[in-house]
Order: C-alpha cells, then structure tokens, then sequence
C-alpha cells in the first residue's frame, strides 16, 4: 500500500470524529505494512486534552506492539501535529510522519516549528507532508464552516427569543 491508501484510513477516521462533532483529524499507525492502529479526535467527547487523534493512536500501537517505542512504525495523520503530539511523536520514537493539511496556528512539522527533525533532540522523524492535502484541509474547512453556520443561527434564535421576552 501507498502512503495514499494509509492517508485514505486516516481520512476515513476523521470522518467519523466529524460525526460525533469533533474535529475531523484522523490518525492510522502502520507498523511493517500493517495498520495496528487507529484513531480520532476524542477531545469533546472525553473532555480530555490529550485526546487528539496522534495520541490515541499511539496508546493503541504501544498496547498493540506491548511498548513505549514505536521504533519501526509510520503515522499517517490528516493535519500536521501539534506540539504535544510532535512530542509523544519524539517521545515514542515514530521514525516517519506522513501528514496532510498543514496547520499554521500549531504545527510543529514545519509550519510554526519543525519539532520532529529537529537535530538538538536525540531522535529526529522524517518528515512527508501534504499527502492528500486538499482533501484533509477541504473536510476540516467544512467542518469549521459548519460550526460557524451554527452558532450563528443559535445565537440568532437565542436574540429573538430575548426579545420577545416581555419580561
């Protein structure tokens, strides 16, 4: 399989963060040329800060693979990872990162900071990015989108019912 057929799964995963109102990111872990794990944003659903897709999947892979290092694994994510997850990325020794919309207000895979190739940490991922870009940013703007349509119309109802308040 391709590094596009892997990005396809983690596409398909966020999907179904996006319909349980989550952001849609989505994660796939792939250790020799299996996928051992996925994941989803969970953050609302949990209420957990560390629920992002990145770290569900790498629990998974450390359960799977019955350790901390994930020495011989690919991630495939769909938005380029934040500085907790480039982290737990580091911190698990994930050796490849392929990701697909870049995040410029928290990435830390090249766009705000390159925390995985980093030469002062001891371990440095390689780094492919824009892997079905268009597709993963296309679902995150629809979904940002959609929330902003939302909460427009809520509170839209909320001031006339105000109004119409008499009291």
């Amino acid at each position: 399989m391709t590094d596009q057929d892997y990005m396809l799964m983690a596409l398909e995963e966020a999907k179904k963060a996006e319909v349980l109102g989550e952001v849609p990111i989505g994660a796939v872990i792939v250790y020799q040329e299996e996928v051992i794990a996925t994941a989803f944003n969970l953050r609302e659903k949990l209420q957990t800060t560390n629920s992002h897709a990145e770290m569900l999947a790498i629990d998974k892979a450390n359960e799977v693979l019955g350790s901390w290092r994930l020495e011989a694994c690919t991630l495939y994510v769909t938005l380029e990872p934040c500085p907790m997850c480039a982290g737990a990325i580091l911190q698990s020794r994930i050796p490849r990162v392929v990701y697909g919309a870049k995040d410029g207000k928290a990435g830390c895979a090249g766009s705000l900071l390159n925390l995985l190739e980093d030469d002062r940490f001891n371990h440095q991922v390689e780094v492919v990015a824009g892997v079905m870009e268009e597709e993963s940013s296309q679902l995150l703007s629809d979904f940002f989108k959609a929330l902003r349509q939302k909460r427009k119309e809520e509170k839209i109802l909320n001031d006339s019912k105000n109004t119409m308040d008499p009291s």
